[in-house]
């Protein structure tokens, strides 16, 4: 019921932000999600359903401790599935780097390797980061779009879909003061934190992206440290070296080669700051605007990383 909750939160919190940017003009157009993407948003939502009730039961068969550990396989299982299905570049530095950020995640999850055995629950554990990994790359052929749409339809879309599982489940409601609270934090964890993924993508593609966001537990344990006075042990100062590490390499990457732009005609937010939007307008534009556009072929070398325009394979 929790999980329904905290996606209805997202989904709603982000139709209130944009009826009042529309009520204050600040809205700024971007592509809708139309037609041709559909396939790509029920998979996201089915995934996102999916992917949580095979950790429910991969929790039921395995303990909390094996659960946390495997959950990290969730990074690289958005990686090999960016590479190897939707042939995203990942070069050694980056290889170097989700190794560094796995095991760093792993230190901080696990606490007692010697005891750790492979399950049936830790199968369901696994499926659900291979459903998460896909859902990340499912979210990733989507970044083009305005990410309002698709953390509304993703939130109303796993919210209910959520829902409906509880209601079968015989789970019940809590009392309003639980429901408002569990409505707001949606926005806030999964609303929000959704909005900001999908813009990383659009710009970084999946598996930098996952990177980057394997930082989260570090974060939550420093704020747990700044509000509620816990100590950080050990392992968390040598996870948290580790990651830096990571974080340096995914973040250092030098990446630049002559590759090949092909025509093609899109819609996307953008603006004319890159040689790749060099298009005229019959009425000025200023700033980061959004239209259907035509890219001429293109060849040149320059450093980039796996965004909507350079997703060449090499």
């Amino acid at each position: 019921m929790m999980a329904a909750l905290l996606y209805l939160g997202a989904g709603l919190g982000m139709c209130v932000v944009r009826l009042l940017n529309h009520r204050q003009g600040t809205e700024v157009k971007e592509a809708r999600i139309t037609q041709k993407d559909f396939p790509y948003v029920l998979a996201m939502i089915i995934l996102d359903i999916a992917a949580p009730v095979f950790l429910m039961v991969g929790l039921t068969l395995s303990s909390a401790a094996h659960a946390s550990l495997l959950g990290n396989f969730e990074i690289v299982a958005t990686s090999l599935i960016a590479l190897l299905i939707f042939q995203e570049s990942i070069g050694k530095r980056l290889w170097a780097a989700l190794a560094l950020i796995t095991l760093a995640s792993i230190i901080l999850s696990v606490e007692d390797l010697s005891s750790f055995t492979f399950s049936l629950g830790s199968l369901f554990v696994l499926l659900s980061c291979i459903c998460w990994g896909f859902e990340n790359n499912c979210t990733r052929k989507l970044a083009i779009k305005d990410p309002m749409d698709i953390v509304i339809l993703k939130g109303f879309g796993s919210g209910l879909g959520a829902l409906f599982l509880a209601l079968f489940l015989k789970e019940t409601l809590s009392g309003i003061g639980y429901i408002l609270g569990a409505l707001m934090l949606g926005f806030v964890a999964y609303g929000l934190s959704i909005f900001f993924y999908v813009r990383a993508q659009r710009e970084l593609g999946a598996a930098r992206t996952s990177a980057y966001y394997a930082l989260a537990p570090f974060i939550g344990v420093g704020l747990s440290f700044a509000i509620f006075r816990e100590m950080p042990n050990a392992s968390f100062l040598v996870a948290l070296g580790i990651m830096i590490a990571g974080a340096y390499l995914a973040s250092s990457e030098d990446h630049a080669h002559l590759h090949e732009h092909p025509a093609i005609t899109h819609e996307h937010r953008h603006s004319h700051k890159d040689p790749h939007h060099s298009h005229s307008h019959s009425d000025s534009f200023a700033g980061e605007h959004s239209h259907v556009h035509t890219h001429m072929p293109l060849a040149h070398s320059h450093h980039h990383t796996p965004d909507i325009h350079h997703g060449h394979i090499h």
